[in-house]
């Protein structure tokens, strides 16, 4: 673990996550099945094979990792990014890829204190940005992250502000 993944508030510990350790990962496996479950998730539970192969496909996934946030012993949130490039400035960039903080634990700063190590662990992986994507009507979402700096990407306002887009294969 980095010294800079490492983030302490007075109730809230976050850290890196061992996909190795069995314990980290039935929590990554359990915040992220319970995030799947939510209207924010898509309202479906992970399927059984996803979750068997979730931990051991990420440990052996290069610029993968896991930030888990704690409440005493309790598992109460989670950040699964990835290591991409940027062209542009020819350096790594990470993508928070799935954020999510239990329902019962909302309200708490459970969600900024995990932005925060993400971008603790940004900066030490030598990260020219933090990206993200967030569903149009998660409001309490993009309020953090406008709290915290994040906003649409232009490269020229007279261009537009870029779209995630997808194709399922």
């Amino acid at each position: 673990m980095s010294e800079a993944a490492a983030l302490d508030t007075p109730a809230v510990t976050v850290r890196l996550a061992d996909f190795g350790e069995a314990s980290d990962a039935g929590a990554m496996v359990a915040l992220l099945d319970a995030y799947a479950r939510d209207p924010m998730g898509g309202g479906t539970p992970l399927d059984p094979a996803v979750r068997e192969r979730l931990a051991a496909a990420l440990k052996a996934f290069p610029g993968a990792f896991t930030l888990l946030a704690f409440d005493g012993e309790d598992a109460v949130g989670l950040a699964n990014c990835f290591t991409g490039f940027s062209t542009f400035a020819a350096r790594p960039l990470i993508n928070i890829h799935d954020i999510a903080v239990k329902p019962g634990a909302r309200g708490k700063g459970i969600g900024r204190a995990l932005m925060q190590a993400v971008e603790q662990e940004a900066r030490a992986r030598g990260a020219c940005k933090i990206t993200l994507e967030v569903l149009g009507g998660n409001e309490r979402a993009k309020a953090l992250y406008a709290a915290l700096g994040y906003g649409n990407y232009a490269l020229d306002p007279a261009t537009g502000t870029a779209q995630f887009w997808e194709m399922k294969l």
